[in-house]
């Protein structure tokens, strides 16, 4: 840092916030500190008494911090995203289409912990709109070593810390399960809340089957649904342990692979998802429970944005969302801004 006179000063780099009053009218920044001098800031920077600047002088091995910000930016950006105006050392990264938000959250605890430096972002795997603040970044001090950011980069290795997964067009067949229902004994009130859920979606109804509790006739159904080519089955009900509650057997017996019958998510511990191999992939078979029915936001609301992504989930994705995996069912929701599904 050193002091210059502000005449000269076009090119130049501020080390401090220069702050302009006007009486009972204003009090704040006029040029924030790391601005860059040009021609026509310097009567601005007279008139608020500034005869002398304080300015960064450039140093071998160390980098100002818009300049180490886009380095950061760089580490961060994935595929549909692009960045806010960079400020004081700071970068945003903005959603540019729709999707799930993916996040590699042991990438952002290794550049975190450098100290110097920081990522701050949504939870990952949850939905985003364009237009949406995925993320914000920063370099703290007005100067770093060039060797810390290097060493950022080299923490972080291949691929970036954050992914926007778009949605795809999915072609659905829904099966809804029960005697009571397919003899008409009540009416399906299952059915148009799945449909409803869909309708956030590009997505295709392409079948709608009943069918009793006979686990054959669900498989059949089933089956039917996947000739016609749906690439997503959602059977509704029958999921719990009671003797007559068939369809995970009927999943079963399509020669699905299950992933798991069962989530740490409540409501939703009775959820099942199986994957269907096929010469083109696998298709996702969607066993829900009942609370899906009647429950404002159940597992199916965590699970489903991530499915419609043609992200291919593991045991393990369930296993994870335990903490936070309890809804409280609050009297006014405000799902996705609340802990549900938010792990650590």
């Amino acid at each position: 840092m050193k002091q210059i006179d502000t005449t000269d000063a076009v090119g130049s780099v501020l080390c401090q916030d220069i702050t302009q009053i006007i009486k009972g009218v204003k009090k704040d920044a006029v040029f924030r500190k790391g601005h860059v001098v040009r021609e026509e800031d310097i009567p601005v920077l007279l008139s608020v008494g500034k005869e002398h600047l304080y300015v960064w002088e450039k140093e071998e091995g160390m980098l100002h911090e818009n300049d180490a910000a886009k380095i950061l930016y760089d580490l961060c950006k994935g595929e549909n995203m692009e960045p806010s105006e960079i400020k004081e050392g700071k970068i945003e990264l903005l959603a540019t289409c729709d999707g799930v938000l993916k996040v590699d959250k042991e990438k952002v605890n290794r550049v975190n912990a450098l100290g110097e430096m920081m990522i701050a972002s949504r939870h990952g795997n949850f939905a985003v709109k364009a237009g949406d603040k995925l993320a914000g970044t920063r370099v703290i001090p007005l100067v770093i070593e060039e060797s810390k950011m290097n060493k950022a980069v080299e923490v972080c290795g291949a691929g970036p810390i954050f992914e926007i997964r778009k949605y795809m067009h999915k072609k659905v067949g829904i099966v809804t399960t029960g005697s009571e229902v397919f003899y008409g004994r009540i009416k399906d009130t299952f059915t148009p809340v799945i449909e409803e859920k869909l309708a956030e979606f590009d997505v295709e109804i392409i079948g709608h089957i009943l069918s009793n509790d006979d686990h054959e006739m669900i498989t059949e159904s089933i089956m039917k649904l996947l000739e016609q080519g749906a690439d997503m089955i959602i059977c509704t009900g029958g999921m719990s342990v009671d003797p007559d509650d068939r369809t995970p057997l009927a999943i079963k017996n399509t020669g699905a692979k299950m992933i798991t019958y069962g989530a740490p998510v409540l409501p939703g511990a009775m959820f099942l998802l199986a994957y269907y191999k096929t010469d083109i992939g696998e298709i996702p078979i969607i066993g829900l429970p009942g609370c899906v029915m009647y429950a404002h936001r159940t597992i199916f609301d965590l699970v489903l944005p991530r499915i419609m992504t043609d992200e291919r989930l593991h045991i393990g994705d369930f296993t994870a969302l335990g903490q936070g995996g309890l809804c409280l069912s609050c009297d006014i929701c405000t799902f996705p801004n609340c802990g549900f599904g938010k792990g650590v």
